[in-house]
């Protein structure tokens, strides 16, 4: 018998639009179906356990995009956003020292007056409950696994995952076969590298004519420190030190209420030296003079990575394919020097909402969402994401000393001149996993052992991030071809997965002249830079058993 023959058939359920995604996106697109159409039937599917748990940003919150979705949010108790930005500090940082940049010398699109420090997660949460409130179906713990097509190509919706499948691949005796959830739209707001997205956009072609995607690695941790130095709304951004002029990254520091502070630093994936490790630079971060006095005698309290879309104007795919649309940081909407893409992703899924409300008010299903994909580059997410288009280019080709303040000149000649830039529109070049050198060409870096004090190792920090998977599960970080990796990211790029991974999932075990590949998918925090970074491509994240991964509780 075969394996389908064997498998039940999927139980089915019908609705107007299906979102793959409970973050900012996916529940701003259903606020906004519901508010434009209290009658249509939309449903939220969503891979952690609780809606908010899975998400991790910076966060500073620009508001522009809620003031749209929910005009009277300022005046809701129950909303989670209420420690507004107090300060602004720019810093390019030395090995010992520092260089504060003026406020006033950066154009107005990098200033955060008006904006919130938050946790998205919480924040994620409380608009699930807005969302819930208007009629909106959200089923956490179910995570999206494979697209369904018609005859004609079109998708249709979508399937979760089968659960309680054994390690070996064959049905446990907990068995559950995945849900089929059918509509007339498919929203996929997965966030950054999403794998049904992944999959929309290699079927349509959704990619060509643009420039490829481009990605960081933030990593962050949320610390409880003196009341003394606590310094509620302080944002604060660097560059320069730890990492060379040629790696582009830098850090950011937001300080909450309660005496908390967000610690994060973040890398661009398109480094060059495979010895480099983000998770050991921001370990080293952490020992600068500044930051070192400002945690001291504090306590860490949670642990975090994600990747980050860094590709902007150039690099957003088309956004719509017959049946469906990309959302959100699935499509790639984050403003690089701004470190922000909230806003960018609510407004999006508003935008995503209104084509598909307008398309089934006309009678329209599995079509392709035209007006969404047409208009995003004249509206809100466009105007934010044009002036910047050319820093992460600049960055990349000149390094971070020439190339951020070239980046800088950029934004205020498009500020000054009606948005007109010298530069024109830059291009990215080769994608991340192609910027990969060679072991051979680069020399290691030795980075100082943790002291359990200030700096850690990467299993007590995935320790706190709370990550579990149910091990006797098929694992979901899937290596196409094991001869190859030990052939080219092993022999040739020095197992450099051991280092750009920031949980140890991945470990090259030296014995004697046959070293195995190990992969540790119970650490995996989803962060997806194995995806991203693995120089052939030979890596691919898929959702695991939905519910499980990392539980954040207010990143």
């Amino acid at each position: 018998m075969s394996e389908t023959e064997a498998l039940p058939e999927r139980e089915a359920m019908e609705f107007d639009v299906v979102i793959v995604g409970a973050g900012p996106a996916g529940l701003s697109a259903a606020i906004r179906l519901k508010q434009l159409d209290p009658d249509l039937s939309v449903v939220v599917l969503e891979k952690a356990a609780e809606v908010g748990i899975h998400i991790l940003s910076g966060c500073v919150l620009d508001p522009s995009a809620l003031d749209e979705l929910l005009p009277e949010w300022r005046s809701d108790e129950t909303a989670p956003i209420r420690q507004r930005v107090t300060k602004d500090r720019f810093y390019f940082y030395g090995p010992q020292g520092r260089i504060r940049l003026p406020v006033a010398m950066m154009p107005k699109i990098m200033d955060n007056e008006g904006n919130f420090v938050v946790s998205l997660g919480l924040v994620a949460k409380w608009l699930a409950e807005k969302a819930e409130a208007l009629g909106v179906e959200i089923y956490p713990g179910f995570a999206a696994s494979e697209l369904i097509y018609d005859d004609s190509n079109a998708v249709i919706g979508v399937a979760t995952g089968d659960m309680g499948v054994g390690r070996d691949g064959e049905p446990g005796p907990a068995y559950q076969r995945g849900m089929a959830l059918l509509g007339k739209y498919v929203f996929l707001g997965e966030g950054v590298r999403g794998s049904l997205a992944k999959e929309a956009i290699r079927e349509y072609g959704l990619s060509v004519d643009r420039d490829p995607p481009k990605f960081g690695i933030g990593i962050k941790e949320l610390w409880e420190i003196d009341p003394a130095k606590a310094v509620p709304g302080l944002v604060q951004h660097s560059f320069g030190w730890p990492l060379d002029m040629k790696t582009g990254g830098g850090s950011f520091l937001y300080h909450l209420e309660g005496n908390q502070v967000y610690v994060g630093f973040v890398v661009h994936l398109n480094y060059e030296n495979p010895y480099l490790s983000p998770f050991e630079e921001f370990q080293r971060y952490k020992t600068h003079p500044d930051i070192a006095d400002l945690l001291e005698g504090g306590k860490r309290l949670a642990y975090g990575a994600r990747a980050i879309t860094e590709g902007g104007w150039q690099s957003v795919p088309k956004l719509v394919f017959p049946g469906g649309a990309l959302i959100g940081c699935t499509a790639g909407f984050v403003n690089v020097p701004r470190i922000k893409g909230v806003h960018n992703a609510m407004a999006s899924g508003m935008q995503a909402a209104e084509a598909a409300a307008h398309a089934i008010k006309a009678g329209r299903a599995h079509d392709r969402l035209r007006a969404y994909d047409d208009g995003w580059r004249s509206s809100s997410i466009g105007r934010d994401l044009k002036p910047v288009r050319n820093v992460k280019p600049l960055w990349s080709k000149f390094g971070t000393a020439l190339g951020v303040v070239l980046g800088g000149i950029d934004m205020w000649c498009q500020q000054l001149l009606g948005g007109f830039s010298f530069f024109g529109t830059m291009h990215h070049g080769k994608p991340d996993y192609a910027s990969t050198k060679p072991a051979a060409e680069c020399s290691p870096i030795d980075y100082p052992k943790p002291d359990g004090k200030l700096t850690f190792d990467r299993l007590s920090s995935v320790f706190l991030s709370n990550t579990n998977h149910e091990e006797d599960q098929p694992v979901h970080l899937k290596v196409k071809d094991m001869e190859l990796q030990k052939r080219s990211e092993h022999d040739v790029y020095a197992g450099l997965s051991q280092r750009y991974c920031p949980a140890g999932v991945y470990e090259w075990r030296e014995e004697g002249s046959d070293p195995k590949f190990v992969i540790n998918a119970q650490n995996c925090v989803h962060c997806k830079t194995c995806d991203i970074k693995d120089p052939n491509q030979n890596i691919t994240w898929v959702p695991p058993q939905g519910g499980e991964g990392p539980v954040y509780q207010t990143m």
